[in-house]
């Protein structure tokens, strides 16, 4: 398969911009770019699938400049938004970038990393206006999707100029990096196209440049995976851990993790379609979800990031609770229910201050029916004490009810 008929196997392809493109991407070895605003500190599964694009594309040759927006991350990007971005200062944006910078460089070590704040910071208004601005219809920008979605509810003249910011960082490396190709999501289409007419108007009609993009990675509910929204899945492990993030891809539907497993993988079609056939002979195996949980997970987190995620995982499964470390611990059980304490505290009472029973009455016939383990051991004492000393690592006792329900006893 060629790189464009492999992207479309792999549900990676929403559109191009010329058809010619996949001759030349055979033919020549290209340079394209991609771009990521630093409008927060850190990249969410959302924006991986135009990485994955990148990722083939470097594989096969072509040469990537990731694009960071200390720039455009000033202006706001309008793009799948119903409202107004919070305008954020440079120093904020250019500490994002830097930190945005770092994760990608995981995902495309290869790639030139360049901040656009450094060339859009020459332009004052005058010569932004006179030799910028005059080249942008504004019909032609009121008719994209990103603008054309939000007027009934408004936007500003700074996210509505969004287009001609981006714009200019084609130009700019058109010009200076013989970058023919932008890469980017489907909700790119517009500020895509018209960096393609911004170099066109300057240079020529005959100037050769081109756009792919990919389709959205969206929630179940239909919804695109923002910044801002609820349950986004972070790269960074201070926002969503190697735990959580693993176990969001494990617990795909099976359907959604053959679809992910084409686009998150370098699996072949061949190996793909093994896991396809094992699913069907043993789904309650999970092979997709496994292998996708894995593979993901080493990309984003590395091999310490994946072994420590598949640990905890065991660990809870097997109720193997005391192999975890505290840290390890927190982690795995972010959000349950859970009680700080400085003094000790009898069982029973911390079955009811955790709401895993509903009464001291209702704790005492749990226990007795062999129902609660502690720290991954079945107890039946009534008169059970969680002390400090005897915690993992003096800080945590580890409530069970049953196979999945938990609580955290922390000790001050």
């Amino acid at each position: 398969m060629n790189i464009i008929e492999e992207l479309k196997y792999r549900n990676l392809l929403h559109a191009v911009t010329d058809e010619s493109v996949e001759q030349r991407l055979q033919e020549d070895k290209m340079t394209f770019y991609i771009g990521a605003d630093p409008t927060s500190d850190s990249l969410h599964i959302g924006h991986l699938v135009p990485y994955m694009i990148a990722m083939r594309l470097v594989e096969r040759g072509h040469k990537p400049i990731l694009v960071v927006g200390g720039g455009t991350g000033l202006i706001g990007d309008p793009s799948g938004r119903s409202s107004e971005r919070n305008l954020l200062t440079l120093e904020e944006t250019l500490k994002n970038a830097e930190a945005i910078s770092a994760q990608v460089r995981k995902l495309l070590p290869k790639a030139k990393v360049v901040n656009n704040y450094d060339w859009l910071k020459r332009y004052d208004m005058i010569s932004f206006l006179r030799d910028v601005g005059k080249h942008f219809n504004i019909n032609q920008m009121m008719a994209k999707d990103s603008v054309k979605s939000r007027l009934e509810t408004g936007i500003s003249y700074t996210e509505f100029s969004y287009q001609i910011i981006q714009a200019m960082d084609f130009f700019e490396l058109y010009q200076h990096e013989n970058c023919k190709l932008q890469v980017g999501g489907q909700d790119q289409w517009g500020n895509i196209t018209a960096g393609l007419d911004y170099i066109r108007k300057n240079l020529g009609a005959e100037e050769e440049a081109f756009g792919l993009v990919a389709p959205l990675l969206l929630k179940k509910d239909g919804t695109k995976f923002g910044k801002t929204a609820e349950g986004a899945v972070w790269l960074d492990p201070e926002k969503t851990s190697p735990y959580a993030f693993y176990q969001y891809w494990i617990n795909l539907e099976d359907d959604e993790a053959i679809l992910r497993l084409k686009q998150f993988t370098a699996f072949t079609k061949e190996r793909i379609e093994e896991i396809e056939e094992s699913m069907q002979d043993s789904p309650h195996l999970r092979h997709a979800q496994k292998a996708l949980a894995g593979e993901v997970t080493r990309l984003v987190h590395g091999e310490d990031g994946l072994e420590q995620a598949e640990k905890i995982t065991r660990a809870l499964f097997q109720n193997d609770i005391a192999s975890l470390t505290k840290e390890e611990i927190a982690m795995g059980l972010e959000g349950v229910p859970s009680v700080e304490t400085g003094k000790d505290l009898l069982l029973v009472d911390a079955l009811v201050e955790t709401s895993l029973a509903s009464s001291k009455r209702d704790a005492r016939t749990l226990i007795k029916q062999n129902a609660i383990s502690v720290n991954g051991d079945k107890t039946e004492d009534l008169d059970a004490v969680l002390k400090k000393n005897s915690a993992i690592e003096k800080t945590y006792h580890v409530l069970r009810r049953g196979k999945k329900h938990y609580a955290l006893i922390k000790h001050l």
